[in-house]
């Protein structure tokens, strides 16, 4: 059963979060310590936007007391089209995520979303995608919607003119850690490659893909970006440099997930040139590279 979070005194945009129980549909190995976990809760799938988050704990437990956030892969939908549920993917790292693993379908989980702003509407030039590690799991919704091939959000979103090309790039320790790439590849769109080992694609940082693509003589209208956070601060660099529009989804670790903790904030810029905190949670998880104050 699905409930409305009370009204209270939060954001428009976490009053219209559900929470739920939901089913464990599928559950697969992505690559090495890397899942995809599909759940049963139509109501969330319904609303969700791609970049947006949702916080998942286990059920009837204490210990992990609190949720962790989990960015949206994709929604799935029955034969008519209907949103039926989501998938997340997340890599084995602490007690939550061990416990994740253990799921099998038919298991449920508490689920709370969703949660944040998401990415904005690309672009109808180049949109460029990096991402970093398990920075992937955010952009198959975002490609998907800028192709025109799925709708999303209550009432659905319009893309009025799809990106002209879009390219992924996508870097991570080695190839067995590389999760989804044949989903990417499924859609059509250019996908590049970068190891830190160089077992397979380019041998080095995924941010020389993206100096490669900032360097064309048709630079990119936009680029999307999300992953570790030293690679992000990388690539707010260098769009800035080629000024080049830039959107980054943060990681930041998370409590609540509603902004009543103030234990995500980062430090924003203001009109005036001064900054202030913000709340990932509430205020982000996608923000402007310019307007983030990068340490």
């Amino acid at each position: 059963m699905a409930a409305t979070v009370p009204e209270l005194c939060l954001p428009g945009i976490v009053r219209t979060a559900i929470q739920c129980r939901a089913e464990v549909v599928e559950h697969e190995l992505m690559a090495r310590n890397t899942w995809r976990m599909r759940l049963y809760c139509p109501e969330v799938a319904r609303q969700i936007l791609p970049g947006q988050f949702f916080m998942i704990r286990m059920p009837d437990r204490s210990d992990p007391l609190l949720g962790r956030p989990f960015a949206l892969y994709d929604v799935y939908c029955d034969a008519a089209g209907e949103p039926q549920g989501i998938d997340f993917g997340y890599v084995v790292v602490g007690k939550m995520t061990s416990l994740f693993e253990q799921l099998k379908s038919g298991n449920t989980v508490e689920v709370w979303g969703p949660l944040g702003n998401g990415f904005p509407l690309p672009p109808s030039g180049h949109l460029v995608i990096a991402a970093g590690g398990i920075g992937q799991t955010p952009f198959l919704a975002v490609i998907r919607e800028a192709l025109r091939r799925r709708s999303y959000g209550v009432p659905p979103r319009s893309l009025a003119q799809a990106p002209s090309r879009i390219t992924l790039c996508y870097g991570v320790r080695s190839k067995e850690y590389l999760a989804g790439v044949k989903e990417f590849e499924s859609e059509g769109i250019d996908v590049r490659i970068a190891t830190d080992d160089g077992s397979v694609g380019h041998h080095g940082f995924v941010t020389d893909l993206l100096k490669q693509l900032l360097a064309e003589s048709t630079p990119p209208a936009a680029v999307y970006c999300c992953g570790p956070e030293p690679m992000m601060h990388a690539v707010s660099k260098l769009t800035a440099a080629a000024k080049t529009p830039c959107w980054l989804s943060l990681e930041t670790p998370m409590a609540c997930g509603f902004g009543a903790c103030f234990s995500c904030v980062t430090k924003v810029r203001q009109e005036d040139g001064t900054w202030d905190y913000k709340r990932v949670c509430v205020e982000g998880p996608v923000f402007p590279a310019e307007q983030l104050v990068l340490d």
